[in-house]
């Protein structure tokens, strides 16, 4: 308890709102991250890290082995820095992502989606929760560390990356840059829980013909949107079973960890034309332990399926593609040295059990786990129901609650010298 008291006492929790406001005033949508990394160069050379900064080549990092794919190829900056300890080993990763999504209808939120406004303990704005609000966490954690005096015998390295949401490019060009360690903590929003498993993710297209018509005859035309009805209905019969059947001791409570969701329709050219073509795209989620071929294979076989018992589909088949990046899922062993110790500090300065289970969205752990190695876990601040949507927000006694939890675990894992 004495660390715990000692770090405590060092939090300053008015930074807390200070950096996150500036980073929600700055839009980061995948591929325009710049404005944004810029910042985080200016606040992680101010707690004194040695500043990598660079614009990864998509075409050089898509000659190596495990490459995640990427739909947006804008160069950026992608930016890691190191606080050497007094000794190499052990090193540990913080890692988080400065990219988000698109706000979406901005005249739905009530709060402006880049004006950090506070309201009752909450910051709003896109990218508060996902995950502008663990990269806080972390910077607070290594200025709690800082001002309490304590010299750490490891080395600790951050990671700010670009494209999570486009597949993980930026974690993967700072992994096959060099930057590396003994263990990772990844900071998406968990509600304070600690995930060391992550379901993985596949994303899809699915193209649906039919056949134009005047609206007025629309029964002389073959409705690609009515088509794909069946499709749809089909492909939620599937993710029902595959959550019935696909169960792991880390998602135990969570209704649907599996899950499928159709993100974008598009159809037709005209209201008075029977729509000849519709493309529907979404993902799918792999449970732990699938491969993502498999998973792949299981939608095709629906979509067929369904296909083969329709007399225009079975004559003018639907086509399903794969695009974008891919997560595949990923686990560390919940009684590894590194979730322990991150629990035990979670338990320690929250007061209550750490809750540890696993999460149902992709993420860039798998990238550590999988190909590098590298074990890890994810902890941070905000809920993933808040994550995408409306009216983002972060609760700011939770962001304060992450950073005093990292401090304690990067004094932990990485020793004082």
């Amino acid at each position: 308890m004495e660390l715990i008291e000692r770090l405590a006492k060092h939090l300053d929790r008015h930074a807390v709102v200070q950096m996150l406001q500036r980073l929600v005033h700055l839009p980061s949508v995948t591929g325009e991250e710049d404005a944004a990394q810029e910042e985080m160069i200016r606040i992680l050379g101010d707690l004194n890290g040695e500043v990598d900064a660079w614009r990864p080549d998509v075409r050089e990092l898509k000659g190596q082995p495990h490459f995640p794919g990427a739909r947006v190829l804008t160069p950026r900056l992608n930016v890691v820095a190191t606080f050497p300890g007094a000794s190499p080993a052990p090193t540990l990763v913080l890692n988080g992502h400065i990219d988000t999504v698109t706000v979406g209808e901005e005249q739905r939120w009530t709060h402006p989606p880049f004006g950090g406004e506070v309201a009752d303990g909450k910051l709003y704005g896109r990218g508060a929760a996902d995950m502008k609000g663990g990269l806080v966490a972390i910077l607070v954690a290594l200025g709690t560390i800082r001002r309490a005096g304590l010299r750490l015998r490891g080395s600790v390295c951050v990671q700010s990356v670009i494209g999570e949401e486009d597949g993980g490019l930026g974690t993967f060009a700072a992994l096959v840059r060099g930057h590396r360690g003994d263990g990772v903590l990844v900071c998406e929003p968990t509600r304070l829980e600690v995930a060391p498993a992550h379901a993985g993710v596949t994303l899809f297209r699915i193209t649906v013909s039919g056949r134009a018509a005047h609206g007025a005859v629309r029964q002389e035309g073959v409705s690609a949107f009515d088509k794909f009805i069946p499709i749809h209905q089909a492909l939620l019969s599937l993710e029902q079973r595959r959550n019935e059947a696909l169960r792991h001791p880390l998602y135990e409570g969570i209704g649907l960890p599996w899950p499928l969701s159709i993100g974008i329709v598009t159809g037709g050219t005209w209201p008075s034309i029977v729509p000849e073509t519709l493309i529907a795209e979404g993902r799918i989620g792999v449970a732990i332990g699938e491969r993502i071929a498999d998973v792949r294979r299981q939608v095709e076989d629906v979509v067929g399926e369904t296909a083969s018992q329709d007399p225009w589909l079975s004559q003018n088949a639907p086509r399903v593609e794969w695009i974008g990046g891919t997560w595949e899922p990923a686990m560390t062993s919940p009684d590894h040295p590194l979730v322990r110790t991150l629990s035990d500090a979670v338990t320690g300065t929250t007061g209550r059990p750490a809750s540890v289970r696993g999460v149902s969205y992709g993420s860039d752990l798998r990238l550590f786990t999988n190909h590098f190695g590298i074990p890890g876990a994810h902890f941070g601040p905000g809920d993933i129901r808040q994550a995408h949507f409306t009216d983002e927000y972060v609760a700011l006694a939770e962001v304060e609650a992450a950073a005093l939890a990292l401090a304690v675990t990067v004094v932990r894992f990485c020793g004082v010298g």
